[in-house]
């Protein structure tokens, strides 16, 4: 594969993360033609100014990495991020409403962030590890309500976790896909073969840490 580049935003979400580490994460993406980078919100505004005009699109996360914030602190994380220079932005859902199969409550979380984004790509973190087969199902048919742009599989914070698998991206992507819905792979993705497998099942996005050794 050519072009594995493009599909990566590389990624930094740690929280002991200083400024020259996202320095470095910004001239390593810039360097290898990645799609964007994907950090915490703190940073979003320096990030823009750093990158000046260059395209590379700026992602960060809301509600993270938990997803038990309230909706409306959710939206105003949203506003602040639009505010600072944000492009895309990746909620993690919340977890609790689909446990519950309270859908509603769910669907109503992820609207008042897609609302909040006026127009921005939301991929919705479905936090795949914590949820069976038939949660993900659902946990994307929520999705597809609220009006996200993406589903994405981890937040790469729940310990034990094994982060995107094959599965559940093909999983995904038979449900999203026929709404004109992405998915975005991440979490554990470490090398090209698994990059590649990721996308073959159906990711347009890899979110990584360990995207110059995988295009490398």
């Amino acid at each position: 594969m050519n072009n594995l580049e493009s599909y990566i935003e590389h990624t930094l979400l740690k929280p002991d993360a200083s400024l020259n580490d996202i320095k470095v994460l910004i001239d390593e993406a810039v360097t290898h033609k990645f799609c964007g980078i994907c950090i915490n919100p703190l940073y979003v505004g320096i990030a823009r100014e750093y990158l000046e005009k260059n395209p590379l699109k700026v992602v960060t996360v809301i509600g993270f990495p938990l997803g038990a914030n309230l909706s409306s602190v959710k939206a105003f994380e949203v506003q602040k991020a639009l505010e600072y220079g944000a492009d895309e932005l990746d909620m993690v859902i919340d977890i609790g409403a689909i446990k519950d199969k309270n859908y509603k409550r769910a669907e109503n979380d992820i609207k008042a962030v897609v609302n909040a984004a006026e127009g921005k790509f939301v991929k919705v973190i479905l936090e795949t590890d914590l949820l069976s087969r038939d949660e993900i199902i659902e946990a994307c048919k929520v999705s597809i309500n609220a009006g996200a742009q993406f589903v994405k599989t981890s937040t790469g914070f729940v310990k034990g976790g094994v982060g995107a698998t094959v599965e559940n991206i093909k999983l995904m992507y038979e449900i999203v896909s026929p709404h004109d819905m992405q998915v975005k792979a991440s979490g554990g993705v470490k090398d090209k073969e698994t990059a590649i497998k990721m996308i073959k099942a159906g990711a347009t996005r890899i979110g990584t840490s360990s995207g110059v050794k995988i295009v490398k």
